[in-house]
């Protein structure tokens, strides 16, 4: 009786092993980039909030609704993503904004934002929306494509719509690339 048992295991055995040597053979295609673990997140977290600190003030704030970090491409990706800046003394919110996604390089803080972009810079009196927008940290721009059209606002009544847009934080200038045209308020004050 043992050595028909064997003998009716044997053959199940052998061909579990002849299908484990047949998959072993095999390769299966992910998609690309997946072996170089570039297109898997190394952590993803839901309903996050960062805040910025410099000598103990606040100086930024952001939050997402999910974030993807990327540790082999210095990147984060953030989902319904909005922000703060707050003014010198880390009290007053100096500039907010948000977007519909967001990718954050690690290293530069370089940010290139898309899909419903809306910013509003308090002290400057303007509010941008657009689809599309990129800021360079170390040169402190602000930019878009040069054929994305962008809708700059102020609490006056200023209201200009234009194609392309390239702001420059230090020298507080900003200028269109393309067409524009809208309306401009002066205000003595």
């Amino acid at each position: 009786m043992k050595n028909t048992i064997l003998t009716a295991k044997l053959p199940a055995l052998c061909s579990l092993l002849a299908l484990f040597i047949l998959l072993a053979g095999c390769t299966f295609d992910y998609g690309e980039d997946i072996s170089s673990g570039d297109s898997i997140p190394d952590l993803v977290m839901d309903n996050v909030e960062y805040v910025r600190v410099r000598s103990s003030d606040p100086i930024a704030r952001f939050s997402a609704e999910r974030a993807e970090r990327y540790e082999n491409l210095n990147l984060m990706k953030l989902i319904n993503f909005t922000f703060e800046q707050y003014g010198e003394d880390g009290e007053e919110v100096n500039a907010y904004g948000s977007a519909g996604r967001a990718s954050v390089d690690i290293e530069t803080s370089n940010i290139i934002m898309d899909n419903g972009i809306r910013v509003e810079v308090e002290s400057e009196d303007i509010i941008i929306v657009t689809e599309q927008l990129e800021w360079k940290d170390e040169e402190r721009l602000l930019y878009t494509k040069e054929d994305s059209k962008v809708n700059i606002l102020q609490n006056n009544g200023t209201n200009f719509i234009g194609i392309g847009l390239r702001a420059d934080a230090r020298k507080r200038t900003w200028a269109f690339y393309g067409e524009v045209s809208g309306t401009y308020i002066y205000d003595d004050e």
